[in-house]
């Protein structure tokens, strides 16, 4: 098993390089969040908010999770190869490099020949914020840290719990984060609904985010960037950030590129005070977002070299 493990896990990572995430196909990811929003319609209106927040996660590990785990032991008993067919289709699903470069490019390609109004309608696409007032500056920063935060989410968590746990461990990482994005906002709404999804995302990213953060050091110095900037202000400013975990990457990003990332945002009509990331050594440019893909490449590459060496020693091991 450990074998095609081991193979489904490569196929799934050169399927999300070949094909992304192709829009008009399912996705596991959307089915996650239709399965989330289909139990908040009918949890939130609990009284205790909170008890509410910690039935949804029940349920929805049991089906992020559950159903994939009993997906595959049904597969390995038809036959391993369609173990190990599912098992790559699942990997494949649990990684977003692909679409994060492309999304991403989109802003590029908006600031390089459209309009600041058409970039901030790109950006807008993969960040949370308010991005309607940015000026050409702010709509540089979101889209590079959204590529440096979602390396991590996107790309090293994801191939972390791939390594350890295999296509239903992924698959269990993908719901919780998938809850994340969904429940964890700290405004009326969400604050005592979303709460046990947050926790459980702080929990499962704390490991992967430390190490994307140093696979992405490491990848400055492979891709031409500033590996030594990268560590010196990820030491100093990885903890700037309210989450405990999003600051790592941001932090390796701004010291690789030597710009300023995070400061002030509104979320819903609202600002929030944030800290600065990184050093205001130059303005962000367009061609910064560029860069990014750089360090969301290279890092995915160390991630993916670390993967098959834990297989091969296990391999040799057992």
């Amino acid at each position: 098993m450990l074998l095609y493990d081991t193979a489904a896990l490569l196929a799934g990572f050169l399927l999300d390089i070949w094909l992304g995430d192709p829009p008009q196909w399912p996705h596991l990811v959307r089915l996650y969040g239709t399965a989330a929003a289909w139990l908040e319609k009918r949890l939130y209106p609990m009284r205790n908010k909170r008890l509410a927040g910690f039935l949804l996660v029940a349920c929805m590990l049991c089906i992020g999770a559950g159903i994939p785990a009993a997906l595959l032991a049904l597969a390995w008993r038809i036959h391993p190869w369609c173990y190990g067919a599912v098992s790559a289709i699942l990997c494949w699903q649990c990684l977003a490099a692909r679409s994060l470069q492309k999304e991403s490019r989109q802003v590029y390609t908006a600031l390089q020949g459209g309009t600041l109004q058409q970039a901030r309608d790109a950006v807008g696409r993969i960040v949370g914020r308010d991005t309607q007032a940015l000026d050409d500056q702010g709509v540089i920063r979101a889209a590079v840290e959204t590529v440096a935060e979602n390396t991590s989410d996107g790309e090293i968590a994801p191939l972390w719990y791939l390594m350890l746990f295999g296509a239903a461990g992924g698959c269990l990482y993908k719901t919780v984060n998938t809850m994340d994005s969904m429940f964890g906002y700290r405004n009326d709404r969400y604050r005592d609904f979303g709460f046990f999804a947050a926790k459980l995302d702080d929990v499962l990213n704390y490991l992967p985010s430390r190490l994307a953060a140093l696979l992405m050091i490491g990848a400055a110095g492979m891709t031409g960037l500033d590996p030594s900037g990268a560590w010196r202000v990820w030491r100093r400013d990885r903890r700037k950030h309210a989450s405990p975990n999003s600051a790592q990457t941001e932090a390796a990003a701004a010291g690789a590129l030597g710009i300023r990332l995070a400061g002030d945002a509104c979320y819903g009509g609202v600002r929030h005070r944030k800290e600065w990331i990184g050093d205001d050594l130059r303005p962000a440019a367009a061609e910064d977002i560029l860069l990014a893909h750089r360090l969301l490449w290279g890092a995915s590459g160390l991630m993916l070299g670390l993967v098959l060496l834990e297989r091969v020693c296990c391999y040799v091991w057992l």
